[in-house]
């Protein structure tokens, strides 16, 4: 498998952190370590869970942490619906992340796929 960091879904995952991290600065202060700080730990365990997964030496053992990733990912978008009812997030920067978010979990879900599809030599 090839470095993790040229992985265009690890790349766009990273991106997805960053932005979490921007709007979560705009948050209340009684959210820091509520709703943010959950937010943020989602959004780094995708890019994260990615990289593991990728050093880890057998097939099953990378599947699980891509597994977990994407369910990371599930799990952020539910947090930014209730950003945006909560009136944390204007309808503009809630589309922006979900858009992001979408095309993350896209191309997660092909690279589980092709990963999925590989001949155990090559995992």
């Amino acid at each position: 498998m090839k470095d993790y960091k040229q992985l265009g879904v690890w790349q766009k995952a990273r991106a997805l952190a960053n932005l979490v991290y921007q709007l979560t600065r705009g948050f209340p202060w009684e959210e820091v370590f509520g709703l943010a700080s959950q937010m943020r730990r989602c959004a780094v365990s995708v890019p994260s869970n990615l990289a593991e997964g990728c050093g880890r030496n057998h097939a099953r053992d990378s599947l699980q942490l891509f597994f977990i990733a994407r369910g990371s990912l599930y799990e952020l978008e539910t947090q930014l619906y209730i950003s945006l009812d909560q009136q944390y997030l204007s309808q503009a920067a809630f589309d922006d992340a979900v858009a992001l978010l979408v095309e993350c979990r896209r191309m997660l879900s092909g690279f589980i796929n092709y990963f999925q599809e590989l001949p155990p030599s090559t995992q």
